[in-house]
């Protein structure tokens, strides 16, 4: 049986196949990722803030960092 070698176009053709698959399927995941990372942040911070409500604005800031 003889084996063809893999001809320039057809790697070409596959690379930019699997860029497009990848984009078309890694958009919806990174943007299901980022929203999921965004409410635990959020979550994190009140409740940092709310365990230290008591002490000054500037202060529970550098202990619990910025929403933004």
């Amino acid at each position: 049986m003889e084996q063809q070698s893999i001809a320039r176009k057809h790697l070409v053709l596959s690379l930019i196949t699997g860029i497009a698959v990848g984009a078309i399927a890694g958009a919806p995941i990174g943007w299901m990722a980022n929203g999921y990372y965004t409410e635990q942040r959020l979550a994190q911070i009140l409740i940092c803030r709310e365990k230290n409500r008591d002490k000054p604005v500037a202060i529970v800031e550098s202990i619990c960092g910025s929403r933004f």
